[in-house]
């Protein structure tokens, strides 16, 4: 037979990102030596405890179905966690996801109607981009690179943007793909705009625990925020803990109330062990935590000074552990051929709504890195 496709799934296009992962994977199938500069995920291993918290959680025989919105236990572990970070988030505010992805997706769909308007800072994470449109959506974007991709010197351009039509602003500090952390005057700017026209923010916070020197505020703990703010976190990233899909959003319990619905007509339930084990995460990680973001940041600098050996100015990251490398204006091409030729691995900065970069993760080892580096200048990348 021949199906008919709706109009919502063709508004979309699938990751760049994975699809530079698939074909690194491809290449390397073929016995190609891929230098991957181009995922999302920490390197290291889940901590141990995390790992035997799981364990013991299905020994223990918590293997069905858990309450939609997530275990209690989990949920009040969360809220304390948000209230050391200055967020009132009482357990009732809070539902845990399968990844913080899909917390994204049920605070997209519950908040964005047909032709109604999301702004996004660009360079954004693709998927606003993609969950925007399957809500039916109208993208407005405010380009940051002009400013260091730096949020302060744009609020001007933010202003003439957001509007009483807006249905939701998406905010995502430290951010993906620049490893941006906003400062605080950026961040009242937000708040100003929002209070101003009445517009709900999505504060994606994914990467907060992973800074250089920077330390992050929390948006919904801005004075007139907590109302409108839906905080989305989750413990991919942190805790390198990207395949045990754990997440959540915690927002006003009105907006639960309703994303709740979607909750449970689609994923029904975190699975229940891995919530066991993200309990263990939040109380008992700190070193682990502190050890990886060390080594994110020595990478960082390695990953500078090189680049700087080459004649390239690159803006150092306050977070996460991606970085923006400014290439050819067809970036695409760029990294095409970064891969083919140089079998390094990146991915098109117009994937992000910035052309003319490239996106490199350096969650990958120092001497890979260097490795990646200098095949890049041997192929003329660089």
């Amino acid at each position: 037979m021949s199906f008919e496709f709706t109009n919502r799934i063709g508004r979309v296009e699938p990751s760049a990102t994975l699809a530079i992962s698939q074909l690194a994977s491809e290449l390397e199938a073929e016995g190609a030596d891929v230098v991957d500069l181009s995922v999302g995920e920490p390197d290291f291993p889940t901590p141990e405890n995390v790992v035997e918290a799981g364990k013991e959680a299905m020994d223990a025989g918590h293997t069905g179905y858990t309450g939609s919105n997530g275990i209690p236990e989990l949920r009040e572990a969360i809220s304390e966690k948000l209230r050391g970070d200055g967020l009132e988030y009482d357990p009732e505010k809070v539902i845990v996801t399968p990844g913080a992805k899909q917390a994204l997706y049920e605070t997209f769909q519950t908040l964005v109607d047909d032709g109604e308007e999301v702004v996004l800072l660009d360079p954004a994470w693709v998927s606003y981009e993609a969950m925007a449109k399957l809500a039916g959506g109208e993208l407005s974007r405010v380009d940051l690179s002009a400013h260091d991709f730096r949020l302060e010197p744009a609020l001007e351009d933010l202003a003439d943007v957001v509007s009483d039509d807006a249905a939701l602003l998406v905010v995502n500090s430290p951010s993906n793909p620049s490893g941006a952390v906003y400062s605080d005057a950026a961040l009242e700017g937000v708040r100003d705009l929002a209070v101003e026209h009445d517009v709900a923010v999505i504060a994606d916070e994914i990467y907060e625990r992973i800074t250089y020197g920077a330390d992050p505020t929390p948006l919904a703990s801005l004075e007139g925020m907590d109302e409108r703010t839906v905080t989305i976190n989750g413990f991919s990233k942190a805790y390198s803990m990207t395949g045990w899909r754990l997440g959540y959003l915690a927002a006003p319990e009105e907006l639960v109330d309703e994303a709740s619905k979607l909750h449970s007509h689609s994923v029904s339930c975190a699975t229940n062990f891995v919530q066991h084990a993200g309990i263990e995460a939040l109380e008992n990680t700190e070193s682990d935590v502190e050890e990886m973001v060390e080594a994110f940041e020595r990478r960082r600098d390695l990953l500078v000074e090189l680049f700087k050996d080459h004649g390239i100015e690159v803006r150092a990251p306050e977070g996460a552990f991606y970085m923006m490398v400014p290439v050819d204006d067809d970036d695409q091409a760029w990294c095409e051929g970064a891969i083919q030729d140089a079998h390094v691995a990146t991915v098109p900065g117009s994937a992000f709504g910035t052309p003319g970069y490239a996106r490199l993760s350096y969650a990958n080892s120092e001497e890979r890195i260097r490795e990646a580096i200098d095949r890049l200048a041997s192929e003329d990348y660089l």
